[in-house]
């Protein structure tokens, strides 16, 4: 497993191509770290498709879709030779990173990831904006048990144990795997692939 750690000396010399292909990535992360913002640029550079895990997963009225549909939509959606796809479900983690040559990690304070959440939510219920298959965020559904910082506080510190464990195994040994752990890093890897703009916001 070839990595780059943001916080390595091996990072400072990330290449564009000779040592990731940068043709299938995998972007995951904890909830609000902008892995859709991320992985949409990430696309738009490097003129392939971006592929939404959360649309994949998402029926009408927040149902989620059956397991065994769900892994035959993501089978279906990543066929393509070159792609960028974000989203952490488990249930197609192996169809996913079997496919993928580069697994980018949004590994962010957990101060970045809920500030980024709250403004994030904030838009989502003032503006009405229509998620997958016409889901919207609602002011009720902050004081659920399955509101958004309820999520990211269960999840957060589970998913920095994780992830190491996981990339480390056998059959993940194909993957490039890139840490960065602020958004400055991220637009500064963004960088090799293009120019993407400022993702410090």
């Amino acid at each position: 497993m070839l990595t780059f750690d943001s916080r390595s000396s091996e990072f400072k010399q990330i290449p564009r191509s000779d040592q990731l292909s940068y043709r299938r990535i995998s972007v995951v992360g904890t909830i609000g770290s902008g892995k859709t913002t991320f992985a949409s640029k990430s696309a738009q550079l490097l003129d392939v498709p971006h592929i939404e895990l959360d649309a994949l997963h998402w029926e009408p009225d927040w149902v989620e879709a059956p397991n065994d549909l769900f892994r035959e939509r993501v089978k279906q959606s990543l066929q393509g030779d070159s792609w960028v796809v974000d989203g952490n479900y488990h249930q197609v983690r192996d169809i996913v990173w079997s496919r993928a040559d580069t697994v980018v990690w949004l590994d962010y304070p957990f101060r970045t990831i809920i500030a980024r959440l709250a403004r994030r939510t904030l838009r989502r219920i003032l503006t009405h904006e229509k998620l997958w298959n016409g889901n919207q965020e609602h002011i009720r559904g902050l004081f659920t048990q399955d509101s958004v910082f309820l999520w990211a506080v269960r999840t957060y510190r589970r998913r920095r144990r994780q992830y190491p464990t996981l990339l480390s195994r056998p059959e993940n040994s194909h993957l490039a795997v890139v840490r960065l752990r602020s958004p400055k890093e991220a637009t500064r890897f963004l960088s090799t692939l293009g120019q993407p703009g400022d993702l410090t916001s």
